[in-house]
């Protein structure tokens, strides 16, 4: 398909001249650094931290390509996937004019940062069981939408989307599909990476901060073509992942072989937590899940969501969301953390 990248971006953005960092100009491990006025006598903590980091962070590409199996330069690395959305809508929406559509109930920050960059938002929202309206969305869009955002497994209900309604979204809409993955690694579904040698109005987004167990450090990560991860790089700053997490995330890669397990162990918990809940009477639903958590519908999910803080137990009250009335999200903790807030509930009355 024809994929008008230019045509989509704001008109200032591909004549904007980067920021040129020391890094930019030499990136090897050795040599007498005197070009980023750093202190040459370390930290206080007598770790290397005195140096700038690699700004486009090379070595973790390489080896998130061969994982991933996408080229190292179809690769962006944020701080958090909330970078990246922020990026894209100050790369392709032109503020008080553009609009990008969301479909309720989805991730917050989408709308989040819309708002901040003033960006209309339009709504287009799932059906009842949380699947996609493919018409319905493509209806909505008009010239100045420029981005669909597209949540799967989804937040907050769970549930992986229909891949044909994707490809149908994807298929149908000149500007870009952004396919957000968070939790794609507690799915059996391929991730749509797979597909962007042939959709080039494709963007996927992944994290660290889920399966990976990374969220302290805040990374996510972009998967596109490279025309696209050329722009978000463009318009980065310049030194967007800091050198330690870097660091810890390349340590983490170099186990990679060991995710499934640990997936494997959420999964298993997962499993058992729904089953005891499906035991507790006043819990009228459970919600399939292909994520690491599960949304449940009950009468007076406030009251409960109460309850439970005062047991010191955190779970999310979704009850105000579009579609969630009436809902709490249960992240899946350890077996002891389970334990407690199934105790804690069967005792609920």
């Amino acid at each position: 398909m024809s994929f008008p990248l230019e045509k989509l971006l704001r008109p200032h953005i591909l004549g904007i001249k980067p920021y040129s960092s020391a890094r930019d100009e030499y990136s090897g491990k050795d040599g007498v650094f005197l070009d980023a006025n750093e202190n040459p006598y370390g930290s206080l903590t007598g770790e290397p931290f005195n140096r700038y980091p690699d700004p486009y962070q090379l070595e973790i590409k390489e080896k998130l390509s061969f994982i991933k199996g996408v080229r190292a330069t179809q690769i962006f690395l944020g701080n958090g996937s909330d970078e990246a959305i922020d990026l894209l809508m100050r790369a392709f929406c032109v503020p008080g004019k553009d609009n990008v559509i969301l479909l309720p109930p989805t991730y917050g920050m989408y709308e989040v940062s819309a708002s901040i960059n003033d960006i209309e938002t339009k709504k287009v929202n799932l059906t009842e069981d949380y699947q996609l309206k493919p018409k319905d969305i493509l209806a909505a869009v008009d010239p100045q939408t420029k981005i669909i955002f597209i949540c799967s497994p989804n937040n907050p209900s769970g549930n992986k989307m229909n891949r044909h309604d994707i490809r149908t979204i994807i298929a149908g809409f000149d500007g870009l599909v952004v396919v957000d993955e968070a939790y794609i690694d507690f799915s059996d579904e391929p991730s749509f990476t797979t597909e962007l040698h042939f959709s080039p109005n494709l963007l996927v987004m992944q994290t660290f901060s889920k399966a990976w167990g990374m969220a302290n450090l805040r990374i996510g990560m972009a998967f596109a073509s490279e025309e696209i991860i050329r722009i978000l790089n463009l318009i980065k700053p310049p030194y967007n992942i800091s050198g330690l997490t870097q660091q810890k995330v390349l340590e983490s890669l170099e186990q990679a072989d060991k995710i499934d397990a640990l997936v494997q162990t959420v999964l298993k918990e997962k499993d058992r937590l729904s089953k005891a809940l499906e035991k507790l009477p006043f819990i009228s639903h459970i919600y399939p899940s292909n994520a690491n958590f599960v949304l449940i519908k009950m009468p007076g999910a406030k009251k409960v969501y109460d309850y439970l803080i005062n047991d010191l137990i955190i779970v999310r009250d979704r009850s105000k969301v579009v579609l969630c009335e009436d809902c709490l999200r249960i992240s899946v903790g350890t077996k002891k953390e389970n334990d407690k807030l199934i105790e804690e509930l069967e005792k609920y009355e």
